[in-house]
C-alpha cells in the first residue's frame, strides 16, 4: 500500500486561508503590543510608576493590558505619535538649516565689512579698499561667486 501523502490534497485551500490569517492576525497582535510599549515610554505625562505599572499590565497579561491601555490612553495615542513626528521634522529642518548656512558664501555686505575692518586695523591702504569695494560691489568679487571670479581670473 503506498502511503504516499500530498500536502496539496491533505491541506486544502481554505486551511491554507485559515493559517494566514491567523498567521498575520498574530504578526498585527505584536505590532500593536510594540506600539503600546512605545507609546507607555514615549508620554511624558506619565510619571515613572505610571509608567512601570502600564508596562507591568502589559507584560504580564498582555492581552488585557493592551486592550485597557487601548481603552484608556488610546484617543491621545494618535496626538503623540504626530507630536513626536512635528518633533523630529523639526529637527530635521533646523539640521538641514544649519549645514546650508554653513556653506553658504559671504554676502556683498560681509565682504564690505570685513575690509572696513582691514581698513580700520591698517592691514590694506586707502587706495587697496577702494580697488576690492568697487569689484565686491560690481559683482566680481569673492561674494559674487566662484563662477564670475574664475572667468575674470583667466
Amino acid at each position: 500500500m503506498n502511503t504516499e501523502t500530498y500536502l496539496a490534497y491533505d491541506y486544502p485551500l481554505l486551511s491554507m486561508f485559515w493559517t494566514l490569517l491567523w498567521f498575520f492576525l498574530w504578526i498585527m497582535w505584536f505590532v500593536l503590543l510594540f506600539r503600546v510599549i512605545a507609546d507607555i515610554f514615549r508620554d511624558d505625562t506619565l510619571s515613572g510608576w505610571g509608567k512601570t505599572g502600564w508596562l507591568i499590565f502589559v507584560i504580564v497579561l498582555p492581552f488585557l493590558g493592551v486592550f485597557v491601555y487601548l481603552i484608556a490612553r488610546g484617543k491621545d495615542m494618535g496626538h503623540r505619535e504626530i507630536a513626536h513626528a512635528r518633533a523630529q521634522q523639526a529637527e530635521l529642518d533646523a539640521y538641514i538649516k544649519r549645514t546650508a548656512e554653513g556653506g553658504s558664501r559671504p554676502t556683498s555686505a560681509d565682504e564690505l565689512a570685513k575690509l572696513s575692518g582691514m581698513r580700520a586695523r591698517g592691514d590694506i591702504t586707502e587706495e587697496e579698499f577702494r580697488r576690492a569695494k568697487e569689484l565686491v560691489l560690481s559683482g566680481e568679487g569673492p561674494a559674487a561667486g566662484g563662477a564670475s571670479s574664475a572667468s575674470s581670473s583667466t
